[in-house]
């Protein structure tokens, strides 16, 4: 892990939270947590009421940065569809990384099955932010139901993450051309 020791006990606490949960799941224990950020038991309690809390934390710290690498500038796509489709290139790109293993929100959320638990709140809203983001633009793009097509997108982006996350498949164009179909279905230009 890249930490510092310059970097407050807050931050190491966050920073090996989201490696580590990303990497071996989220019944990680408080120790293992502690021992790689390099920080007791007795600080960790001090800063975050739970081991649930480190994990919603960590997770709300993670969204603008997973966010903004979905999302296109103003040189890598113009139209709706195009800005649509970057989504989709970046997952394809990322699954191809070491360590990949998904979405980190999806598998949060599948992991705790508690719609209620810190972490699933912060985790659903990072994904109905995306959800809303597709909505957005294929509106922009003139999709016939922007709401319907948005809810399609997400279920082709957590597949192909959960799949690819899993090491099932390869997402080598597969997603980006499912996209694309999906796209011309719903009229968006």
């Amino acid at each position: 892990m890249a930490t510092t020791d310059k970097a407050s006990p807050r931050d190491r606490l966050l920073d090996a939270a989201a490696e580590l949960f990303y990497r071996d799941g989220v019944s990680l224990g408080v120790e293992a947590l502690c021992k790689s950020a390099g920080v007791s038991k007795r600080s960790m309690y001090q800063l975050f009421d739970s081991k649930d809390e480190v994990l919603a934390a960590s997770l709300e710290r993670r969204a603008p940065g997973y966010a903004a690498r979905l999302t296109a500038g103003p040189d890598d796509a113009d139209t709706p569809r195009e800005r649509i489709l970057f989504v989709f290139e970046q997952v394809e790109k990322s699954s191809t990384e070491d360590g990949y293993l998904g979405c980190p929100f999806l598998a949060t959320m599948v992991e705790l099955k508690d719609p209620e638990h810190p972490a699933s709140v912060v985790a659903r809203a990072a994904k109905e932010t995306l959800q809303d983001a597709f909505r957005d633009q294929a509106a922009l793009g003139g999709a016939r139901d922007p709401g319907l097509l948005a809810r399609q997108l997400m279920l082709v982006f957590d597949g192909a993450s959960a799949r690819a996350g899993a090491k099932l498949e390869s997402l080598d164009g597969l997603t980006v051309e499912t996209v694309r179909v999906l796209l011309d279905a719903a009229g968006v230009a």
